[in-house]
């Protein structure tokens, strides 16, 4: 969806490459970085936790959340250059899913 966006904001303004100056290309363009830069390193701790047989609860919390927190940080990004209560809730999601992950591993470590 992200890459929609940025992708109709492109066709919209006529620009192919950067974002012209045109501030709503520009939030979209980050609102996709932004996603970009977090949901490998979340997909990796959950195929870390699957691999290291992790509790099914710990995978599905830790995953349920980086979801959510992805998704609350991209609507409030997309709406708002500003700072906004659905991004900071994203963000804070986000760490608490790699944090539950961490410590999900860890507790995998040493039974």
């Amino acid at each position: 969806m992200l890459s929609l966006l940025v992708v109709r904001g492109r066709q919209q303004h006529k620009i192919q490459f950067g974002d012209g100056g045109v501030p709503e290309l520009a939030q979209a363009i980050r609102a996709f970085g932004n996603a970009a830069e977090y949901v490998p390193a979340g997909l990796a701790g959950l195929a870390m936790l699957a691999l290291a047989g992790a509790h099914p609860l710990a995978v599905h919390a830790s995953g349920l959340l980086l979801f959510l927190g992805r998704v609350a940080h991209a609507i409030g990004l997309s709406r708002s250059a500003e700072p906004s209560a659905l991004r900071s809730a994203g963000m804070v999601l986000t760490w608490v899913a790699y944090i539950l992950a961490g410590v999900a591993l860890l507790i995998c470590a040493f039974p």
